[in-house]
């Protein structure tokens, strides 16, 4: 549900919110007594801080595969970089835990906004998809 929450509000026809208002949003659609809950306060008190290894380290990342234990660092990713799908992947990635899980958490809600989709660099190095997949709408 949080996850779903930031990926609308990230999706705003206006831009982005700010990631205190992403936070303020995601929280009031959760129920406070959870620990998700719990957590995502403690992720938007965390705002400030600059290392990632260090959020992590207090928010959990993923090593008990938890929402609890993977969603508030998720978030707390995105929203710092909103604008900037690539180095929200890296940050997300560095600091190990359920790299795949909470790397897709955080594509997941930039994709949905004006961060769009990952750097064109990246398709490029891809294999090419079978020939009986779509590839357009």
């Amino acid at each position: 549900m949080a996850v779903a929450a930031a990926a609308a509000l990230a999706a705003a026809p206006g831009g982005p919110p700010s990631p205190q208002a992403l936070f303020d949003g995601v929280i009031a659609l959760v129920p406070a007594r959870s620990a998700v809950g719990a957590g995502l306060r403690r992720a938007r008190d965390m705002l400030d801080f600059g290392d990632a290894g260090t959020v992590a380290a207090v928010l959990g990342c993923g090593r008990r595969t938890t929402a609890h234990d993977t969603v508030p660092f998720a978030l707390w990713s995105a929203a710092r970089r909103l604008g900037d799908y690539e180095e929200a992947f890296w940050t997300t990635a560095q600091a190990g835990g359920d790299v795949d899980t909470t790397c897709a958490i955080v594509g997941g809600v930039l994709a949905s906004g004006k961060a769009g989709t990952p750097p064109a660099e990246w398709a490029r190095r891809t294999e090419a998809l079978p020939e009986w997949v779509p590839t357009a709408v």
